[in-house]
């Protein structure tokens, strides 16, 4: 028999890659930052697993360095200008999941986004996509002095909302999300549907469960319902 202790009241999501899908603009601003120094693009398939890891991997992968390397930053900086001139013109919401957001809005669970993309870009593209406003808490990668894999971005989320940590789960397509929500205390959800890097399994991440797509997240909360605030 299904307990309180088992209900989920918020629903924590990582942005890139699990509530949206941001590949298109991302992988856009890289080519653009590549042909902007003469190099050559990369495919999006070939960009596209790479996009939770953030602009700084997309850098590396793109010119071929690590981010030891004296020109990361100033690339970096420059990646983040070109993606911060074009936000959402080819993102998307993923599939299934302005379903599971419009029943998450006409219920009493409430969702935020906890993400490591910095503040000047991730309020703005939830503005343009109208998620804002919907939003019980947004927190960026620059909210804290710490970000993923640290918990600290989610135990803020939880204080920002009101929301118990026992009774909130956090959705993710990076091994460090799922660290993160483990070393918050709270549950957690593999979105495999995302971008995986290559060689990693969600499997072995240590997750709750491992989602296959949105559906399936409809499906885990169906199992737990919703506790008292």
């Amino acid at each position: 028999m299904r307990g309180a202790a088992d209900s989920v009241d918020t629903v924590l999501f990582d942005l890139d890659g699990t509530l949206l899908d941001t590949a298109g603009d991302m992988g856009a601003a890289l080519n653009a930052v590549l042909a902007d120094h003469g190099r050559r693009t990369l495919a999006p398939e070939s960009i596209r697993p790479h996009v939770s890891r953030g602009g700084m991997a997309l850098v590396c992968l793109g010119f071929g360095i690590d981010a030891g390397d004296r020109r990361a930053d100033s690339l970096y900086q420059q990646l983040l200008g070109r993606y911060a001139q074009d936000l959402s013109a080819r993102t998307r919401l993923f599939p299934g999941m302005e379903a599971l957001l419009a029943r998450l809005d006409a219920g009493s669970q409430r969702y935020g986004v906890v993400t490591n993309k910095p503040a000047f870009l991730t309020e703005p593209l939830l503005r343009e996509m109208r998620l804002a406003e919907r939003m019980a808490c947004v927190v960026s990668g620059d909210t804290l002095a710490r970000r993923k894999p640290w918990p600290d971005q989610l135990l803020h989320a939880c204080a920002v909302s009101g929301t118990r940590i026992d009774r909130a789960v956090y959705i993710g397509d990076d091994r460090r999300d799922i660290e993160a929500g483990r070393a918050a205390g709270m549950r957690t959800l593999a979105a495999a549907y995302g971008y995986i890097a290559p060689g990693e399994d969600p499997r072995a991440w240590g997750a709750d469960a491992v989602v296959g797509g949105v559906d399936e997240i409809g499906c885990w909360l169906d199992e737990r319902g919703s506790g008292a605030r």
